[in-house]
């Protein structure tokens, strides 16, 4: 990953460049006098798994699970069952100002 060293005043000049450069896969770091006080890079993205690569996994593994007429409401209840509501990818990169 390509990383870019820039100053506090260049990265406010011109964020919106910044952000494409991000976007593009390169690390941004952000320094007050050659001192870093902040990092701009991409999120990896985790890997979800699509139901077509469920389904032929499940076929690979002689699995005996079928999408019957009840899955909607199986799968209903499985994402009712969940006590607190499921993080989005961003939120653990979020830090709430102070």
């Amino acid at each position: 990953m390509a990383v870019l060293h820039i100053s506090a005043t260049e990265a406010a000049r011109n964020f919106t460049a910044l952000m494409a450069r991000v976007r593009a896969g390169e690390k941004i770091v952000i320094e007050d006098d050659s001192s870093p006080i902040a990092v701009l890079q991409p999120i990896v993205a985790e890997h979800v798994r699509l139901l077509s690569e469920s389904l032929r996994l499940a076929k690979k593994h002689a699995s005996r699970a079928t999408l019957d007429g009840d899955f909607e409401r199986d799968l209903e209840a499985v994402i009712n069952s969940h006590p607190e509501p499921l993080a989005k990818p961003w939120d653990r990169f979020w830090i709430p100002a102070s």
